[in-house]
């Protein structure tokens, strides 16, 4: 479905919260042995790039990561500034951006099955700049870092792209309920 906001400062706001709302959702996090915790996270970059489509699900995800990269403590266990985005998980950050892209490019093709497809190809492109930067700092091999950084959180992945779709949809469908935005 494709949505029209009202005025430019709705479209500011809407970006706000979804890079308030990823900030949130990255605080719940489980700490792992290898360094790279489990997260909402995917399930909130789903969410964003659902809801606000290709160029304002990027724009979200940059001001999140923006935020992480002057000190704010956005990211997984409270943590932010640069060195985030140089650590182990700090691929999955360039990651996440990726995966809102492609996310959003598939919030509006009008096709379920095309937009979790989409959906699932920015996550294999997420867990591909994560296990990369993970295997050159841990000096590993990249199916050993897919092993232990990627493949664990495989289902919960999955789980979080198809469940940030339905939420999208729920989210997208009370906004047009409540004539915020409207539908093209």
């Amino acid at each position: 479905m494709k949505i029209q906001y009202k005025n430019k400062l709705q479209k500011m706001v809407m970006v706000g919260v979804f890079a308030a709302v990823m900030a949130v959702l990255s605080q719940i996090s489980i700490p792992l042995p290898t360094g790279v915790p489990i997260t909402l996270q995917t399930f909130a970059v789903a969410l964003c790039g659902y809801v606000l489509g290709f160029g304002m699900g990027g724009l979200s995800l940059a001001v999140y990561l923006a935020l992480g990269a002057v000190g704010l403590p956005v990211f997984a266990g409270f943590s932010g500034g640069v060195g985030a985005f140089l650590g182990v998980t700090g691929g999955f950050l360039w990651g996440f951006f990726l995966m809102s892209l492609l996310c959003g490019l598939g919030a509006r093709q009008g096709r379920k099955w095309l937009a979790l497809l989409l959906g699932l190809s920015g996550l294999v492109l997420c867990d591909l700049c994560g296990a990369i930067q993970f295997a050159v700092l841990m000096s590993t091999s990249l199916p050993q870092a897919i092993l232990l950084v990627c493949l664990p959180y495989l289902v919960k992945d999955i789980i979080s792209v198809v469940l940030g779709y339905a939420a999208a949809q729920a989210i997208l469908y009370s906004l047009k309920k409540s004539k915020l935005v409207s539908a093209v």
